[in-house]
């Protein structure tokens, strides 16, 4: 049973006024903290596999200076269904047995414990599973690979709470709040 951990990359930046991802915070592009996590986190594990998704070249060109797969998405300022859709293209068939996790590129302070702690409720007869602080659900999050059609199935800026919201889900506890943080607008950053 593979996790095939998804980093999303390929955001409007709407409410932050510019290409949020690639903003500098504390020394580097916003979209390295994650992706460098996600990187060092897979690399330790045999059962995990890493793709980018962006329609920024800074991004994919990153991803392939790390020798990290990753696509084009070009469609993505039409919606984070559009995102979604070009990754799961790009990984071809996927066992049903296997996971998605969708890691968002916009939350620098996510850590390699929570994510792990969500890729182990990876196990048969879960449908969906999310990362959580208190009662707040959040990002990443986890689905069957059962549910590829719905995931494909979204349109617009549909993402993947609406299939969520249809099975059972599962939670992984950050220990922080600050990881469930995404950095949205330039106020948000002075935050941090």
């Amino acid at each position: 049973m593979n996790k095939h951990v998804i980093y999303m990359a390929a955001g409007n930046s709407r409410r932050f006024g510019s290409n949020k991802l690639l903003y500098h915070y504390q020394g580097k592009p916003l979209y390295r903290y994650g992706l460098d996590m996600a990187e060092n986190f897979c690399r330790e594990r045999d059962d995990c596999s890493l793709l980018v998704v962006s329609r920024y070249q800074e991004i994919l060109k990153y991803a392939e200076k790390k020798k990290i797969r990753n696509v084009y998405s070009p469609d993505s300022d039409k919606g984070v269904s559009y995102t979604i859709r070009a990754a799961l293209q790009a990984l071809g068939p996927v066992p049903e047995e296997d996971f998605i996790v969708f890691v968002v590129a916009d939350q620098p302070n996510l850590k390699a414990k929570t994510l792990k702690k969500l890729l182990e409720l990876a196990e048969p007869g879960t449908e969906t599973a999310s990362v959580m602080y208190g009662e707040q659900p959040g990002n990443p999050a986890m689905f069957s690979a059962k549910l590829i059609p719905e995931l494909l199935a979204l349109q617009g800026d549909e993402g993947g709470r609406k299939v969520i919201r249809r099975h059972s889900c599962r939670y992984a506890y950050a220990e922080q709040e600050e990881e469930l943080y995404d950095i949205d607008t330039p106020e948000a950053v002075k935050a941090f």
